[in-house]
């Protein structure tokens, strides 16, 4: 009641008058008639005056001399005939200054060559002797009127409407015009139940939708937290790499808690104007108070959150910090924004600034990390609903076949499987479809049609069959999955892996992995005579795991337990010296060296094998674990996901054999 009577007290007990809305359609409307009156009084009829009378009347006032020249229309069959000035009182009752220059009457006529003959008459007759003429205008004259006269007006007209309308407003939503230019362009969900998202259409990731379930709680039911003292968080950071599902999280959140929920980009805060920025960020959250309980989420925030450079001589950008200063204040000013809470999406953690990544603004940091093996069968088992699957497919393997894979890259695999599936006319999308899908995304198009020598096609067979060997015989390799010498995207021949999933890295595994990354380079000095650039990519990813090893993880026996992590504060400048730097590389060219070395004895131990494989590869183009094995025997370490890849790989070779003697058959019926 008190609120009341403050509110009705504010006009000193006047009662409130209702002053008639200001409506810009009023000044359309006079400027449009005002328009059309001037084109209507200077237009092109507008120093003449005409009059209809009949064709009797017509002969009659030719032959009283009132012609002063006649214009036949064919197509109109009528007339214009032009009445001699010192004749227009008498036939218009006005003066010519009234009537304006060459006033004319219009006649309809049956015959153009009775108005040839009546003409001719009194052209004997000598009381007409003026000019005689046709002309053929089209009959629909109105209409090239307006096109050609009134059309252009209207458009001028209508593109100067345009123009107002878009400066003078537009709403916060279309976010254009140049007085509505600090106004947010922030999405706002009503209900964010509408989006039909909830946390069951997210796939893995349990201990993040844990943490965005308490927060769910807190817009629910509030006092069960406040009761004892707590308060709710202002605002959670998504955390991860791209294609993990932080807006997809963000979405669940809102619509599992059915508020009004704010979506923007980062990059929407950023406009040529200056103040700009902070302009829409204070709008947001006006917007926002006046909703809540309500979530705004801010994707990429990176892009406005950047960290504030210290001397602002140096590359500093006034109108992107001022921006971030107006959003550190709405977050956890000298107001208070109480129900509103603020989710932001990133892939850079570490270039948004301290203050902004603080307790109070961004309360909790949830890391939404890569799916593991457990998570990725959840993530194939919501992308797989919509496909008509082959009654074999094993998920199980379709998990183990995507390490590192983020749950937009599995989305694709199950999409391209899919058309890939279609493209063959296959009634369903079976294990082949998604190895394929997989080998596509990650290895490129293959390119069949690429021209090589079989110098190099022997070249490449056995470069990759020296990876193949050199994984067979190594611990802690990873198990081989295929190898093929089929070029696809960038890379001339490829060896397929079925990584182990370890938490921790030992340096024995990693030292195995450089072995084998080096053992295609060795293949090539040992059984060619001469290297290639081939090995670029192989020895790139040796050279970064080897100062990896040296540099963060400790692992050298010149600098022990010594990590120089190059964080945010050494950004102009080492944190080691130069005398460190040379240890650093003297190291890595022996760690790699050494491993070089030991490929090369281990092809040497096993070149017949390896000679057997290469042929091998050359004959078929793509071999499986178990030709591998046919060769070598049993590998002396069999690891658990061998066990379970070895019944997968047997059968996926059964069929390419099949599939190769049906080409083969083929080619020979052909030629």
């Amino acid at each position: 009641m008190d609120a009341n009577n403050n509110n009705n007290g504010n006009n000193n007990g006047q009662p409130k008058m209702n002053m008639p809305k200001f409506n810009m359609n009023w000044i359309y409307f006079i400027v449009i008639a005002i328009l059309i009156g001037l084109y209507m009084t200077g237009g092109t009829d507008s120093g003449q005056t005409k009059k209809q009378v009949p064709y009797s009347k017509f002969k009659d006032m030719v032959a009283a001399g009132y012609a002063q020249k006649i214009v036949v229309n064919k197509n109109q069959n009528e007339l214009h005939m032009f009445i001699k000035p010192e004749k227009v009182r008498e036939v218009f009752k006005q003066s010519v200054q009234q009537t304006g220059a060459e006033p004319f009457i219009t006649v309809e006529i049956g015959s153009v060559d009775q108005v040839e003959q009546f003409v001719s008459q009194m052209r004997v007759e000598k009381k007409f002797t003026g000019d005689y003429s046709y002309e053929n205008r089209n009959s629909n004259e109105v209409m090239n009127f307006l096109i050609y006269n009134i059309l252009p007006i209207v458009v001028i007209i209508g593109v100067w409407i345009f123009f107002m309308r878009r400066m003078g407003g537009g709403g916060a939503g279309m976010g254009g015009g140049i007085f509505s230019v600090g106004k947010s362009k922030a999405k706002m969900y009503e209900n964010g139940g509408n989006l039909q998202i909830t946390f069951k259409d997210v796939a893995g990731q349990a201990g993040a939708k844990q943490e965005m379930q308490e927060i769910v709680d807190f817009l629910k039911n509030p006092q069960k937290y406040t009761e004892l003292g707590g308060k709710i968080p202002k605002g959670a950071l998504l955390v991860g790499p791209p294609g993990t599902g932080k807006t997809l999280m963000a979405k669940a959140v809102a619509g599992e808690a059915g508020v009004p929920f704010f979506s923007m980009s980062g990059s929407d805060f950023v406009e040529m104007f200056v103040g700009v920025g902070a302009s829409r960020v204070r709008d947001l959250f006006q917007q926002a108070k006046q909703k809540a309980p309500c979530i705004i989420f801010i994707d990429e925030i990176d892009a406005v959150g950047r960290a504030r450079s210290k001397n602002p001589a140096m590359g500093g950008n006034d109108e992107r910090e001022n921006t971030l200063n107006a959003l550190l204040t709405e977050m956890d000013g000298f107001g208070t924004n109480s129900g509103i809470i603020t989710l932001a999406a990133t892939n850079r953690a570490d270039m948004l600034d301290s203050a902004l990544m603080r307790a109070g603004r961004f309360d909790r940091q949830i890391h939404v990390d890569l799916p593991d093996l457990n998570e990725r069968k959840e993530v194939f088992n919501v992308h797989l609903k919509p496909l008509k699957l082959d009654k074999d497919l094993d998920i199980d393997f379709l998990a183990r076949q995507t390490p590192g894979f983020s749950g937009a890259d599995i989305a694709n695999v199950c999409n391209e499987a899919a058309l890939i599936a279609a493209r063959h006319n296959r009634p369903n999308v079976g294990r082949q479809d998604f190895l394929d899908a997989v080998d596509r995304i990650i290895g490129g198009l293959e390119k069949k049609t690429k021209v090589m020598t079989e110098q190099e096609k022997r070249s490449i067979a056995i470069h990759e069959a020296g990876h193949a060997t050199i994984s067979w015989f190594t611990e802690f390799a990873n198990p081989l999955v295929k190898v093929s010498s089929v070029p696809r995207g960038q890379a001339l021949g490829a060896a397929w892996y079925l990584p182990e999933e370890r938490v921790l890295q030992t340096k024995e595994a990693m030292l195995d992995e450089m072995c084998s990354l080096l053992g295609g380079r060795a293949a090539e000095e040992l059984f060619i005579g001469q290297i290639s650039t081939g090995a670029m990519n192989d020895l790139e990813r040796t050279t970064k795991q080897a100062y990896g090893m040296i540099a963060y993880a400790g692992m050298s026996d010149k600098l022990p337990n010594i990590c120089y992590y190059n964080n945010a504060e050494y950004q102009f400048q080492r944190p080691y010296s130069e005398t460190t730097a040379k240890i650093m590389d003297d190291e890595v060219l022996k760690i790699i060296n050494e491993q070089y070395e030991r490929a090369k004895k281990i092809l040497t131990e096993h070149k017949d094998g390896h000679a057997k494989l290469a042929q091998l590869l050359v004959e078929r183009e793509v071999i499986f674990a178990e030709d591998v094995e046919k060769i070598f025997g049993p590998r002396p370490w069999v690891s658990r996901a061998e066990e379970l890849l070895e019944a997968q790989m047997r059968a996926e070779a059964e069929r390419m054999a099949e599939q190769r003697a049906k080409e083969l058959e083929e080619k020979g019926e052909a030629s």
